[in-house]
């Protein structure tokens, strides 16, 4: 295997891990107004991912760095096709970091109510244009000979792409109902049960919707397995979740989202954007990556950091793994 194919692999599973771990708290800051029905209850929901949710942001500057120094082409031809949506999720993440810090500064029900309405919108955009993004670099956009970007961005509003990021704000909502099941005590426990049914039976429609559609478009044998993978674990997920065993389905929802993502990055492979306009115009692993010298550091780099960054990942969520209800939380100091 070629130090680009090796890269290509090492970048789906950053974007991997990235939509499994910021998935369920994208998930939790959707629940702050779906399911929390008093600021007691939105505090326990937000204190469920407040020690994790900068760190699972470091796997979007991984990829998002992975990609610049291994595939400069692919980098550039995204990012500047791209600009409008991931710009948006640029501004709804770093608004979203300040509301989490900024929203009990002061005691005003106004103040607090206003940054509780920033975090759901900047997890709900995020959540929702991600699955647009990706629907787009797989299904292929309009790539010209000296591998510019030659659409504008009503083509990147597609029913494909549309329906695949209805599949990841409702996938990630899912999971992260399901984490609000494992992470909480008492009643909001028990709604979340409840309503993560509801959601994962939606999940389940969309999502089987996509897999096909990615499968008859452009899959093969190995994309199959991966589709048949996705749904039997998110319908065990829905499964667990009936029967109050939510590490089961937290795990299994899990499962979901990667076998999801691999099947995308495997009908992807070997190219990096498809072109709608010409075939021979695509952005592959061969013509997009930087010099096997670069390559090559990069991939010595990757093996002394990622072990590091694993590890202290690791530490923070056992650290903080016990459960909380609104009894434990304590009553704001400005």
């Amino acid at each position: 295997m070629e130090l680009h194919d090796v890269w290509f692999v090492l970048i789906a599973v950053l974007w991997t891990g990235y939509f499994f771990l910021e998935g369920f708290d994208f998930g939790v800051g959707v629940l702050t107004r779906l399911l929390a029905r008093n600021r007691p209850e939105k505090r326990v929901l937000i204190n469920t991912i407040g020690p994790v949710w900068d760190g699972n942001e470091v796997w979007l500057l991984s990829a998002g760095g992975a990609t610049f120094a291994a595939f400069p082409e692919w980098y550039a031809t995204l990012f500047s096709g791209f600009y409008l949506p991931l710009l948006l999720i640029l501004v709804c993440l770093i608004v979203r970091g300040v509301a989490f810090e900024y929203r009990v500064k002061r005691p005003e029900e106004s103040w607090q109510r206003n940054w509780e309405t920033a975090i759901f919108w900047t997890s709900l955009l995020p959540a929702f244009l991600w699955g647009v993004a990706f629907g787009n670099i797989v299904r292929g956009v309009k790539i010209d000979r000296d591998f510019n970007y030659a659409g504008g961005v009503l083509d990147l509003l597609n029913p494909y792409a549309l329906l695949g990021g209805l599949v990841t704000l409702t996938l990630f909502t899912f999971h992260g109902t399901v984490f609000v099941g494992l992470k909480t005590v008492g009643e909001i426990r028990e709604r979340a049960r409840t309503l993560a049914l509801r959601v994962g039976a939606v999940t389940a429609v969309l999502a089987s919707a996509f897999l096909l559609w990615t499968q008859a478009d452009r899959g093969d044998s190995a994309s199959l397995v991966a589709l048949i993978a996705a749904v039997a674990a998110l319908v065990a997920a829905l499964g667990a979740a009936r029967a109050g065993r939510e590490g089961w389905a937290f795990a299994l929802s899990g499962i979901t989202i990667v076998a999801t993502v691999a099947m995308l990055f495997l009908t992807l492979f070997p190219n990096v954007m498809p072109s709608t306009l010409n075939p021979d115009w695509s952005l592959t692993v061969t013509n997009a990556s930087s010099s096997p010298y670069t390559l090559k550091i990069m991939t010595w780099c990757a093996g002394v950091a990622t072990p590091v960054v694993l590890l202290y990942q690791s530490w923070t969520y056992w650290v903080f793994r016990k459960r909380i209800g609104t009894q434990h939380i304590a009553d704001p100091v400005h």
